[in-house]
Formats: structure tokens, C-alpha cells, sequence
């Protein structure tokens, strides 16, 4: 009985110190095998960094509004006898929109000036008999008086006929008429509107910290929706009086729109140029990677232990200004780097690269098209021949895991992290 408990003992120590091994063997296969494993380089895109030109700007956001644009209205009541214009029809200064029934008005006109003339005729005839020495200087004085009484009124019937039609007061584009033929209209009915088109403006504010940059006559450009460029203007106005409850100075541009791409009342996005800099340090925004550690980029240079192979290499640096796609460099980086703009989020630091700068980010490839660095990216993460096996893989990825925690738990940067595109 004895004998048997010890063979069964016995057994047991085999079976488990062979599986024990058995494992132990695998790990140590498996930790050979992905030691001596080349490490496959990422496909990348780089651009060379050169002191460029930098146009800052201050953006600030507006309305646009009409440079001349007014509510049309009559002066006097009446009936609508007449309406000059459509919709949206272009009109020039003095075209008469609007006319209201001037029957009376045209009668008050005539007999003022039948009076006019009498008192015209009356008045030459006292001056004949003035120089004659027919008359007294009293009945010549008395003439003038009158006739000038009867001209005076004949000027006020005329402007009272007047009022009865609406005359544009500039040219430009009428809106839709609000009245009706016939229909009877009491002094400041809106009748239509009236709006310059050529010319625009826009009022837009910015803080008072940035009242010092600004200066009659500066550019800004324009940018509404729907629109694939900016339009160019000028500052024509900066009020002298900050609001004292926003600490905003309000402004005013004017721009010109004769292909009348700009509506009055529309949103627009505006940019205050500033003067350009010279020598700055930018790269582009899908070059910067923002982490918890910091702003860095990667940059790609030689490998100390074969100079034909490029790594990339981690940089931190600070970031300023932002504008057009581009930031600038503040610190970190230098004249000549090469950095990269594409494939980041594969990269360690020290980890081989290859570069591919025939498709950069923002390019768009033709319809059935690979990118070229997709397809690199592609071959070199599945080298021809050779296989990676499963359990291998499961390892790897577990042993990742942890290192990755680990490096957290120590404060290393993580230098996987995704490229930011602010």
C-alpha cells in the first residue's frame, strides 16, 4: 500500500515538473525569438524646418451690414398711386420709386404760380412808373414785398408736391416693396429697403488688451460661410470709447463686394492683420503631439550605430501662435530639423523610420488610389515570409501591457501618444 501512494507521488512530481518546464522552455523560445527579432521601421512623412515668414493676426468674429442702406418711407399721407421698382431691382439716385396721388398738390402749384406771375407783372409795371417818377418808392417797396410773398409760396407748394413722390436717395438694390396700389400710407410707413450693395461694412469688437496693435487703415480679411476664400478690407473706424462693461472697443472695416458675395446682416469671421515677422520657427499643426508631459514632436535623424538608418527622436518644446494650419515654435527646435508630420502614433523614441515624403497630411489621393505611406506602413508590418506566432503574439502584447503601466506608475512620457490636430 505504501509502495503504490509512493509511484503515485512519485508520478505526480514528474507530470508537474514536466509541465513546469515545458513552460518555462516556451517562455525562454518565445523571449528568443522576439530578442533576435528585427525591429520593422514605420513609414513616415517629414518636412524640413526653415525660418519662414509669420503673419500674425487677431481674429474676432462680426456683422456684416450695407455701407449706405436705409428704410424707405414717405413724408406725407395719401394713396399709393404708382410703384417704380420690383423686388431686387437695381436703382440709381434720384429714380422716383414711389408715387402717391398729387391731384391737390398739383392745383395748390398752380394757382401759386398764376399768383406768382400777377405779383411778377405788378411789379414790373411799378418799377416802370418808379422811374418815370410816376409812383412813390412805398408802392415799389410794396411790389416786392408781394412778389416775393408769391414766390415764397410758390416754393412751398412745389416742395409739398414733392413730398408726394419717393425719390431714391443713392443708388443701389431695393428690397421687397411692403405696400400696395391703392392702398393708403400715413408719414414713416416702411415702404421698402434700400441697400448699397458695392460697398460693405463690418462691425466686430475685440478686447482692450489688443487697442494698441490696432490702426486706421489696417487690413483685415473677411470670411463668411460659403465662401472658399477671404475678402480683403480695411479698418475705417476704432471707437475712442471702450464699454466699460465688456472691455470690448467696438470697430468698423469696410470691404468691397461688386460680385455680391457678402449679404447685409450676415455672420462673418474676421482677421485684423498684423505686420509680418521674420524668422520664425513654425511647422505644421499635425506635427505637434500633445500629452500629458507636454508639447513634443519627432524629429528624424541618423542612428548613432548605422548612419544609413533614420530614427525618430522625441522632442519637447513650446508651442505659440497658431495660424493657417501651422504653429509656431518657440523653443526645442532648431533651423534644419527634419520633422515629422505623418505616422507618429507608431513611434518610440530610437525607433527606426522610414520616410516617405511623397504624400503629406492634407493630401487627398486620387479615387482607387493606395497613399504611398500607407502602403509602405502595410509591407512593413507584414514582411513576406515571415509569421509571428499566436502564442508569441498574446506574450508580447500581455509584456506590453505592463511595461506600459509601469512606465505611467514612474512618470516615463508615454511617447506612443496620437499626433493632435488642434
Amino acid at each position: 500500500m505504501i509502495k503504490r501512494l509512493i509511484i503515485a507521488v512519485v508520478l505526480l512530481v514528474l507530470v508537474v515538473g514536466g509541465l513546469v518546464g515545458f513552460n518555462l522552455f516556451r517562455d525562454k523560445m518565445i523571449a528568443d525569438v522576439f530578442a533576435n527579432m528585427p525591429v520593422q521601421p514605420s513609414a513616415v512623412s517629414t518636412v524640413t524646418v526653415e525660418p519662414t515668414e509669420w503673419q500674425p493676426g487677431i481674429e474676432a468674429i462680426g456683422t456684416v451690414n450695407a455701407a449706405q442702406g436705409v428704410d424707405l418711407a414717405v413724408e406725407s399721407a395719401g394713396i399709393v398711386r404708382e410703384i417704380n421698382f420690383r423686388s431686387n431691382q437695381r436703382v440709381e439716385q434720384g429714380d422716383v420709386l414711389l408715387q402717391l396721388d398729387d391731384t391737390a398738390q398739383q392745383a395748390d402749384v398752380a394757382a401759386a404760380r398764376t399768383q406768382f406771375e400777377l405779383e411778377r407783372s405788378n411789379l414790373d409795371r411799378t418799377t416802370a412808373l418808379r422811374d418815370r417818377g410816376v409812383t412813390a418808392s412805398s408802392s415799389l417797396e410794396n411790389s416786392e414785398a408781394a412778389a416775393r410773398a408769391a414766390e415764397a409760396q410758390l416754393a412751398r407748394a412745389e416742395a409739398v408736391l414733392d413730398q408726394r413722390q419717393l425719390v431714391a436717395p443713392f443708388s443701389g438694390t431695393v428690397g421687397i416693396a411692403r405696400i400696395d396700389l391703392g392702398q393708403y400710407v400715413s408719414p414713416g410707413t416702411p415702404i421698402a429697403t434700400l441697400q448699397d450693395l458695392d460697398n460693405m461694412r463690418v462691425d466686430f469688437s475685440l478686447p482692450e488688451q489688443r487697442l494698441n496693435e490696432l490702426e486706421i487703415g489696417q487690413t483685415i480679411t473677411v470670411r463668411a460661410e460659403g465662401l472658399n476664400e477671404g475678402l480683403t478690407g480695411e479698418i475705417t473706424g476704432i471707437d475712442p470709447r471702450v464699454d466699460a462693461a465688456s472691455r470690448m472697443v467696438s470697430l468698423q472695416g469696410e470691404i468691397g463686394n461688386a460680385d455680391g458675395r457678402l449679404t447685409p446682416g450676415q455672420f462673418v469671421r474676421i482677421e485684423v492683420q498684423l505686420p509680418v515677422e521674420e524668422n520664425v520657427i513654425a511647422v505644421p499643426q499635425t506635427a505637434l503631439i500633445t500629452s500629458l508631459y507636454g508639447d513634443h514632436v519627432y524629429v528624424a535623424r541618423p542612428s548613432e550605430d548605422d548612419p544609413e538608418q533614420m530614427v525618430a527622436a522625441q522632442i519637447f518644446v513650446e508651442a505659440g501662435r497658431r495660424h493657417e494650419g501651422a504653429v509656431e515654435i518657440r523653443k526645442g527646435l532648431e533651423a534644419g530639423a527634419r520633422v515629422i508630420t505623418a505616422g507618429q502614433n507608431r513611434l518610440t523614441n530610437g525607433g527606426p523610420v522610414v520616410i516617405d515624403d511623397s504624400v503629406q497630411p492634407g493630401d487627398e489621393p486620387a479615387a482607387g488610389d493606395t497613399p504611398a505611406t500607407e502602403a509602405t506602413t502595410t509591407e512593413a508590418a507584414e514582411p513576406e515570409g515571415q509569421a509571428v506566432p499566436e502564442a508569441a503574439a498574446e506574450e508580447t502584447t500581455a509584456q506590453g501591457g505592463e511595461e506600459t503601466a509601469g512606465a505611467a506608475e514612474a512618470g516615463t512620457p508615454d511617447t506612443t501618444s496620437a499626433s493632435s490636430q488642434p
